[in-house]
């Protein structure tokens, strides 16, 4: 029987960190945005692929990886455009800090990379060997701040707004 974790008050989530994260907005030449729509959740939760920071491991290196973890996407199949100035932080819903992470993050603080993929679409892949999404599309940004939960879309305009001149 799995254990379930315990309820936390909201004094213990505020103390707790940040967990250090990356996130890749990866577009094509028509300027559209990468989504994908996350397999652990039965509801349309369509995020960018994103992921933690290994101890040691810079940002960049850490966009590469969860690129290709996540969408298959080779670091040579991509031109880095533009690395977000300041992280950007969001916070759990207070009900999902437990069961998320060991209950050790009140929520994420990311480093956001736009990227442009240059090889062929068809380099991307989500059957990867540990999968985060179950589909995969091309969207506006606009289109993909209302495809994501609503608890981060704060997080995704903040990140638009970042690479406004550059979208």
């Amino acid at each position: 029987m799995a254990k379930r974790p315990r309820e936390m008050t909201e004094s213990e989530i505020l103390a707790l960190p940040y967990r250090p994260c990356v996130g890749v907005i990866l577009t094509n030449a028509d300027g559209l945005v990468f989504a994908g729509q996350r397999i652990d959740s039965t509801a349309e939760a369509w995020q960018m692929p994103q992921g933690g920071i290994d101890p040691g491991e810079e940002p960049v290196d850490a966009a590469l990886r969860e690129l290709r973890e996540e969408t298959g996407v080779p670091a040579a199949a991509v031109e880095i455009l533009a690395e977000a100035a300041e992280w950007i932080a969001y916070d759990l819903p207070h009900d999902l800090v437990p069961k998320l992470w060991k209950g050790r993050f009140r929520g994420q603080q990311q480093r956001w990379f736009l990227m442009r993929l240059t090889g062929g679409e068809g380099l991307i892949d989500i059957a990867t060997p540990e999968p985060e999404f179950r589909a995969w599309r091309w969207a506006a940004p606009d289109e993909l701040i209302e495809m994501i939960v609503p608890f981060k879309r704060a997080t995704y305009r903040a990140v638009f707004e970042a690479f406004r001149d550059r979208l």
